[in-house]
C-alpha cells in the first residue's frame, strides 16, 4: 500500500500540506475530490497569546489565511462533502461572507451555535459562552440527501410504548389534524364519531390530514388511537420500526449533548497527565457529532489545523481514514502523534472509546518541506536550498554545461541556461525561471521530479527550451551524501 493510502499526520503549514495533497500525483490520485468532512479550529484571531500558538493577526491577513487554505480544500472535497470551521464573534461574520464567495451562498449550511462553557464570566460586560461552527456544502443538495441523521436519545425513545399491546411493537403518536392552508380538500373537512360516541371535528382552523375514506382505512389497521378509554381525539401511531433512525440535526448544540471546553482539557490531561492543556481544546463528543453528521465510516476526515489530534483520534475511533495537518513539529511530537499512537494502540480509554471503540490500524508521519520560492528585494525567486548547490554542479557536469552558479541558474552552453531544482518543477517553477532570462535565451530545466505540463510551458513561453529528471545516478549520490550531513 502506498503512503497516500495511510492514515497521515502531517507536520507543516497548513497551505504547503493542502497544495501538495492537491498537486502531487500520488496524493492527488488519492484525496482530490475524495474528502468527505473537512474540519477547521484555526486560530480565532481574537488578538490574545495562548501556551500552544498565537492567535493575533492583522484582520485581512486572517482572511485570506484562510481563504488560501479554503480554496484548496473546494478541490479536495468530494461532491457530497462538506466544510466545518471553528471559529467565535471576533470574526464570523467576515468568515461567512468569505465562505459565500468560495463555496457560494447556495451551498451555505448552517451556522452552529456550541455551548463551550457552563459558567459565567461576572468580570466582564457580557459573558460569553458559545461559539460558532460555521457549516458550508459542496453541493448543498446533494450534500442534503446524504448527511446522516442524529441517533434518537433516551428522551426521544420514551415516547414510543406499547399501550394496545399492538404486534408492530412500540409506536408515538400525532396529532391526525394539520393546518387548513392551501393545498386542503374540501373531504378533508368531516365529523368524526369516536368509540365512547361522542363527535369531534377539526380544531378551528384545521382539518384531518386523511379523507374520509382514507382515515376509516387507518382505524381498520390500528393506526388511529383514541385513547385508553376510546373517548381522546383522534392520534396517528408512528411505529418505532418504520421510521427513520434519527433525528434532523438542529443548530444549538448545547453542552450537556456534546460536552464543552472543561471536558475537553480533562480529555487532554488524562492523556498527558502533569502537561498543561490547550487553551481551547474541543471535547471528543463534539468532534463525534460533527464527524457522524458528515461521513460514513471509510470516508475521508481531514482537519489541517490539528492541534492536539482530537479529530484524528475521533475519526480513527469511528472508522474513518484521516488526514491532520499540524504546523507546529513541537505540537506534533508532543500531543497529536503520542495521542493517536494510544488510540492506534487502544491504550486511550477516554472520550468516546466505550461508546466507539478503537479501530486498530495505523498511520504515517510525514513533514511538508520549506517553500521552494524565496521572496528578495520584491521579486519572487527559488529558495537557495531548491535550486543548484552540489547537486548543480554534479548535473552541470554529466550534461555538458559550464558549472557557473548564478542564481537562480547553475551553469551555460552558449546561450542556453541550465536550472537545477532540488524538487517538483511545474509551470510555476518554468514561469519564474524563464522571466529571469535574457530575451535571447533559453534554459534546460532539471528537477528531481517533473510535471507533465511544464513541456507544453516551455514550448510556450520559451520555444527551445526543455525540461528533463535529473539523471537517476545523480540523485542516488546526491542523497547520500545529504545523509551524512
Amino acid at each position: 500500500r502506498s503512503r497516500a493510502g495511510d492514515n497521515l499526520l502531517i507536520a507543516g503549514d497548513a497551505l504547503h500540506a493542502l497544495t501538495s495533497l492537491c498537486e502531487l500525483p500520488e496524493f492527488a490520485r488519492e484525496y482530490v475530490g475524495k474528502v468527505k468532512l473537512a474540519y477547521l479550529d484555526p486560530p480565532f484571531n481574537t488578538q490574545q497569546a495562548f501556551e500552544h500558538y498565537d492567535d493575533a493577526l492583522e484582520h485581512s491577513v486572517w482572511l485570506t489565511m484562510m481563504r488560501d487554505r479554503l480554496l484548496q480544500i473546494r478541490k479536495l472535497l468530494a461532491p457530497d462533502g462538506s466544510v466545518w470551521v471553528h471559529c467565535d464573534d471576533s470574526e464570523q461574520a467576515y468568515l461567512k461572507v468569505m465562505m459565500d464567495e468560495v463555496f457560494g451562498r447556495d451551498n451555505f449550511v448552517a451556522n452552529i451555535i456550541w455551548q463551550k462553557l457552563t459558567t459565567r464570566e461576572n468580570r466582564t460586560d457580557v459573558s460569553t459562552i458559545h461559539d460558532y461552527i460555521v457549516v458550508f456544502a459542496r453541493d448543498r443538495q446533494g450534500w442534503a440527501s446524504k448527511r446522516n441523521p442524529l441517533p434518537f436519545g433516551e428522551d426521544q425513545l420514551k415516547r414510543f410504548q406499547n399501550s394496545d399491546d399492538d404486534p408492530r411493537g412500540d409506536w408515538a403518536s400525532l396529532p391526525a389534524h394539520g393546518k387548513a392552508g392551501k393545498g386542503r380538500r374540501a373531504a378533508q373537512f368531516y365529523p368524526i364519531t369516536i368509540p365512547s360516541g361522542r363527535v369531534v371535528e377539526p380544531p378551528p382552523g384545521r382539518c384531518w390530514i386523511y379523507t374520509r375514506d382514507r382515515f376509516e382505512e387507518m382505524v381498520k389497521d390500528r393506526r388511529i388511537w383514541f385513547g385508553k378509554d376510546g373517548n381522546g381525539a383522534p392520534r396517528v401511531k408512528v411505529f418505532l420500526a418504520e421510521v427513520e433512525q434519527g433525528l434532523v440535526p438542529t443548530t444549538l448544540w448545547l453542552s450537556d449533548e456534546v460536552d464543552n471546553t472543561a471536558a475537553a482539557k480533562k480529555e487532554i490531561v488524562t492523556l498527558f497527565p502533569g502537561m498543561t492543556p490547550f487553551a481551547t481544546p474541543k471535547p471528543e463528543r463534539l468532534m463525534q457529532r460533527i464527524v457522524h453528521i458528515a461521513s460514513n465510516p471509510g470516508d475521508v476526515v481531514l482537519d489541517c489545523f490539528a492541534g492536539s489530534g482530537t479529530t484524528a483520534a475521533v475519526a480513527h475511533k469511528l472508522g474513518r481514514r484521516w488526514i491532520a495537518v499540524e504546523q507546529s513539529r513541537d505540537t506534533v511530537e508532543t500531543f497529536a502523534q503520542p495521542r493517536l499512537e494510544k488510540v492506534v494502540a487502544g491504550d486511550d480509554p477516554g472520550g468516546i472509546t466505550q461508546d466507539a471503540g478503537s479501530e486498530g490500524g495505523g498511520f504515517r508521519v510525514l513533514e511538508v518541506g520549506p517553500s521552494m520560492f524565496a521572496e528578495s528585494g520584491g521579486r519572487v525567486w527559488l529558495a537557495d536550498w531548491a535550486a543548484n548547490g552540489s547537486l548543480g554542479e554534479a548535473t552541470a557536469a554529466q550534461l555538458g554545461f559550464a558549472y557557473e552558479p548564478d542564481a537562480p541558474f547553475a551553469g551555460r552552453k552558449g546561450r542556453t541556461r541550465l536550472a537545477v531544482v532540488d524538487g517538483l518543477v511545474n509551470p510555476d517553477v518554468a514561469r519564474l525561471l524563464v522571466g529571469a532570462l535574457s530575451p535571447d535565451e533559453k534554459v534546460v530545466l532539471c528537477g528531481t521530479a517533473v510535471d507533465p505540463e511544464v513541456t507544453p510551458t516551455l514550448r510556450e513561453l520559451r520555444p527551445g527550451s526543455r525540461a528533463r529528471k535529473i539523471p537517476a545516478s545523480i540523485l542516488a549520490e546526491y542523497r547520500i551524501a545529504r545523509e551524512w550531513q
